[in-house]
């Protein structure tokens, strides 16, 4: 299972909800940066590092776990940057995940 979502010009109000769900030392990493777009993956946890190292060598964005309440051990992770490197980190996680 993988479900991937692309938001381009996050407004202030989905920014406060991802920013919740974040670590606090990555959320002032992200805070002190202009962020043009959120890349989503959500899988499992072993797939999810996988794809986490992927993304970020695939351009320069943030990645950051998002942590949720699912007992199942899926989870989600936040690629966070410019929109050219956040699509060019998703475009890899995508390749990478067939």
């Amino acid at each position: 299972m993988l479900i991937t979502r692309l938001i381009q010009a996050p407004r202030p109000s989905t920014m406060a909800m991802l920013l919740r769900r974040m670590p606090p030392d990555c959320r002032k990493e992200i805070q002190g940066k202009r962020i043009d777009a959120v890349g989503l993956v959500q899988t499992d946890l072993p797939n999810l590092f996988y794809l986490a190292d992927v993304g970020v060598k695939s351009g320069s964005v943030s990645a950051v776990e998002l942590h949720g309440t699912c007992p199942q051990h899926i989870n989600t992770i936040g690629f966070f940057g410019d929109t050219a490197a956040v699509q060019s980190a998703m475009k890899a996680v995508q390749a990478q995940a067939r």
